[in-house]
């Protein structure tokens, strides 16, 4: 089974308008409500693809169980952990001639309320994919993903972080099977901006050299290179299209890429699947749909 881990879902409140000006009215041309989290993202994705998962996290008030509800209507297995106080939050995401960003903060976490998390992750066993997506909280500890990582590598889970920074190099020991940065995410790890696939992949090879197995780097319009873990170099160009939106274009990569290598056990397809997911996504207004990514494969 595929779990995935959210630790700070959201309502995303999108509005589209033809320019934005802060200090003034602004009426829309249209807007909507989307399920937010890049967990939650990386789970309805699967589902277009014919994958189950388990959605796990926090939710919280009315916001909460709304976000459980958007997930049924999909199709997704929620296992959340309600939390008694707070709400779960809501994003503004602004669409003009810019993308603009508005996210809440969330509810508090409470240690017991994480321990329950763990608990739930305790039934994984070998076989079973885990996802751990995105920030983390200020009310969580900040090592929570090594913590989660130390628990169930040992047993045979495999473990997939689209994480930055600190949070992610700090999960290296415990050998991931794949990490997402993307490329100005990868250069900042060392300090360096890259300007070259031998760079990328300069780097991605330290970084599999600390412990990751796979290395997924994104690089938007320049496509996506893959290192994997018998050190061979995927390189594959940017499917073509009309960018419309960035959110979940990560999330949608990481989840064609684990369904690809889950259904054919290739790197080559699934980084090709995962492309295809991003690129779907990041080319609607929405969640890449089923039918929007085999039109891209079919291309």
């Amino acid at each position: 089974m595929i779990y995935t881990v959210t630790f700070n879902p959201a309502l995303d409140y999108v509005v589209r308008l033809p320019a934005f000006e802060p200090g003034s009215v602004n009426r829309t041309q249209s807007e909507d409500i989307q399920l937010g989290g890049k967990g939650i993202n990386v789970s309805c994705v699967l589902g277009q693809l014919g994958f189950k998962s388990v959605a796990l996290g926090f939710v919280a008030g009315f916001t909460g169980e709304a976000v459980e509800a958007g997930l049924a209507r999909r199709g997704v297995n929620a296992d959340f952990i309600r939390l008694n106080e707070g709400l779960t939050r809501i994003n503004v995401k602004i669409k003009a001639s810019a993308e603009t960003e508005i996210n809440g903060q969330g509810p508090h976490i409470p240690a017991q309320a994480l321990e329950e998390l763990f608990h739930k992750l305790e039934r994984l066993t070998a076989g079973d994919v885990l996802v751990l997506a995105g920030s983390i909280p200020s009310s969580l500890p900040s090592d929570v993903y090594q913590r989660i990582l130390e628990k169930l590598a040992p047993k045979g889970v495999l473990c997939a972080v689209d994480a930055t920074g600190e949070l992610l190099v700090k999960v290296l020991p415990y050998k991931p099977f794949l990490i997402k940065p993307n490329n100005h995410e990868l250069g900042e790890i060392f300090g360096r901006t890259l300007h070259t696939d031998a760079e990328i992949v300069e780097c991605a090879r330290l970084l599999q050299q600390k412990g990751a197995r796979n290395v997924l780097v994104s690089m938007a319009g320049d496509g996506a290179l893959l290192l994997d873990e018998g050190g061979s170099v995927h390189r594959l160009e940017a499917f073509k299209g009309k960018v419309k939106n960035s959110v979940g274009a990560g999330d949608s990569m990481v989840a064609g890429f684990i369904a690809g290598w889950l259904e054919k056990g290739d790197y080559a397809w699934a980084l090709r699947l995962g492309s295809a997911c991003g690129s779907a996504t990041a080319f609607s207004d929405a969640l890449a749909t089923r039918a929007e990514i085999e039109a891209l494969l079919q291309r």
